[in-house]
């Protein structure tokens, strides 16, 4: 197999872990997201983040001898040791309604309608993480940011693909894999 190291990333509920986990299963090649080295595994999910350390040692771990994997999600702020591995980042541009509109979708599925419906457990939670989602494009803070994101990007030494996050799967998929056969 050629070498294929492939990182997509790009605003929450963008489209990166469903456009990685499609490149993955057509490369046949491992797909890892960020969000499980973050995140320490609790019940529910997302409550403690695992130090930066930790983070990247277990990347490093995984995709450092592995001649292919797709990797997704953000990691701008704390992954510069993992940036030398890139082949090729991948950004998708999806519209704040529409990531808005996947991210409460994934969020029914993940805790279910009645935990995030107000007077649910989660809701004020899910309030919040839906507002951090939505000031993405105009956040002026060191925070994950269309900003941030912008200006990671153009400082890779690897190539980048910027796709709309709006298209079909197997698109994307296909314009990932046409970007990586050109020079």
């Amino acid at each position: 197999m050629p070498r294929a190291r492939v990182h997509i990333t790009g605003a929450s509920g963008s489209g990166t872990t469903t456009l990685g986990r499609a490149l993955a299963q057509r490369l046949a090649v491992p797909h890892f997201d960020t969000d499980d080295f973050f995140w320490v595994p609790t019940d529910p999910p997302y409550r403690r983040k695992r130090e930066v350390a930790d983070r990247l040692r277990l990347l490093h771990e995984l995709l450092g001898e592995r001649r292919a994997w797709v990797l997704s999600g953000s990691l701008d702020s704390w992954g510069t040791t993992l940036v030398p591995l890139f082949d090729l980042v991948v950004w998708l541009d999806t519209p704040t309604d529409i990531r808005l509109a996947r991210v409460a979708a994934r969020q029914r599925v993940r805790y279910g309608r009645a935990a995030i419906a107000p007077g649910g457990a989660l809701y004020d939670e899910h309030r919040a993480f839906l507002a951090w989602t939505a000031a993405y494009d105009t956040d002026l803070s060191e925070g994950r940011s269309r900003r941030r994101h912008e200006s990671w990007l153009s400082e890779l030494p690897c190539k980048v693909l910027r796709l709309d996050g709006t298209r079909p799967t197997r698109r994307l998929v296909r314009d990932v894999l046409a970007a990586r056969a050109s020079p």
